[in-house]
């Protein structure tokens, strides 16, 4: 069921979303230094922002995807998590970063980190665009962060609310949610 527009409230524009990921990508490019990176995107909410991503770095970058689900209800983790897409590349000595649209409780990025980890990378960090820290149940932190909040509800540029709403350029709190 669509959620009334009278309910959205512009967090993000689309200006700031550009300004912090082209920010990122110089981090990125910085911490690198023309080593070659392993972008793994989390989808399906990660993909309009490691898109944007991969253009603001400017060390070899090569790009693989991993989709994961979490059960509960739809605005809430369960802590249970099913991997639906493996990664199709090995990441045994490479440097890796995770990138994920926004950090929520922590539970599933937590499950994928510590798969990853198991399959000896040199590197292994974490990039997200949001990092929600006020439902954060589990102990893991982003190395590099485009913005933070507290609470509410979000949609638009990649992040859905029952697989509505991704393709919105800016990035909404829904009120009253």
């Amino acid at each position: 069921m669509p959620i009334p527009r009278e309910k959205f409230k512009i967090l993000y524009s689309r200006e700031r979303i550009a300004a912090e990921v082209k920010r990122l990508g110089q981090e990125i490019t910085r911490d690198y230094q023309q080593r070659d990176i392993l972008l793994v995107g989390v989808l399906k909410g990660s993909f309009l922002f490691i898109a944007d991503l991969i253009r603001e770095i400017e060390s070899p970058t090569m790009i693989d995807f991993v989709r994961l689900a979490s059960y509960g209800s739809q605005t809430q983790s369960s802590g249970i998590i099913e991997f639906r897409k493996e990664l199709e590349m090995p990441i045994r000595d490479r440097d890796v970063i995770i990138v994920e649209d926004i950090v929520d409780s922590g539970y599933t990025l937590e499950c994928l980190y510590n798969k990853l980890l198991l399959q000896e990378p040199r590197s292994l960090k974490i990039c997200s665009l949001i990092d929600k820290r006020g439902r954060r149940e589990v102990e893991i932190e982003a190395d590099y962060v485009g913005m933070t909040m507290d609470e509410g509800f979000i949609i638009g540029y990649g992040l859905d609310y029952d697989e509505h709403y991704r393709n919105l350029p800016d990035i909404y709190t829904v009120e009253d949610f």
